[in-house]
């Protein structure tokens, strides 16, 4: 019984260790940037060892990837989120999924870390693994579901998925910087809409 709470209590430190050091480094690649940003200052901010930094991550860029990752995973949440709310058919669920990722990217260190320092970081080619094994497949899920409906004309799946979801990354990208958000999500409509 001792030796599981003592089993219980390692991992949980394991946990709070690998989680400072996350949280500590998304706030610091969002205020900073990765290039600005070290690991001394990382472990600084997370309150732990330069060794716990090592143990848990290969080096900064493994640091980097994970926290990315984290990102790309909380945009498909938001998105999921965004389109269970009941819509009446496909393409409302994507119009409703578009605002969920606007609304996820709506913070400008997200926008930082995923589409500006993730390609420059870890490459496009890698950024485009993380995002299909994140977030691009809900895109993906409901672009087929709206052709299997007949509610948009059949094109080539993986095509679409890449033009659409680099669409919604300039416009994250143009409301970051100012941009109205109304307006790209009614270009964004009108785009599902010319799809029929």
């Amino acid at each position: 019984m001792q030796q599981n709470s003592v089993i219980r209590s390692n991992k949980d430190r394991t946990e709070a260790t690998r989680s400072a050091l996350l949280n500590a480094a998304r706030r610091l690649f969002a205020e900073k940037g990765y290039a600005e940003t070290s690991t001394p200052e990382i472990v600084r901010a997370a309150g732990v060892t330069r060794g716990a930094l090592y143990h848990h991550f290969e080096d900064k860029v493994a640091l980097f990837r994970a926290v990315i990752t984290q990102e790309y995973r909380a945009v498909a949440e938001e998105i999921t989120r965004s389109a269970k709310t009941e819509p009446e058919a496909a393409v409302e669920a994507l119009k409703q999924g578009s605002r969920g990722y606007l609304k996820a990217m709506a913070d400008k260190g997200r926008v930082r870390i995923m589409l500006r320092d993730g390609p420059a970081v870890l490459g496009q080619r890698e950024i485009d693994q993380i995002d299909r094994e994140t977030s691009a497949d809900t895109l993906r899920l409901g672009l087929a579901a709206a052709m299997e409906a007949g509610e948009i004309q059949r094109l080539p799946l993986d095509a679409l998925t890449i033009q659409l979801s680099a669409l919604f990354d300039r416009a994250a990208l143009a409301i970051s910087e100012g941009d109205d958000p109304n307006n790209h999500i009614e270009v964004l409509d009108a785009i599902f809409l010319s799809l029929k």
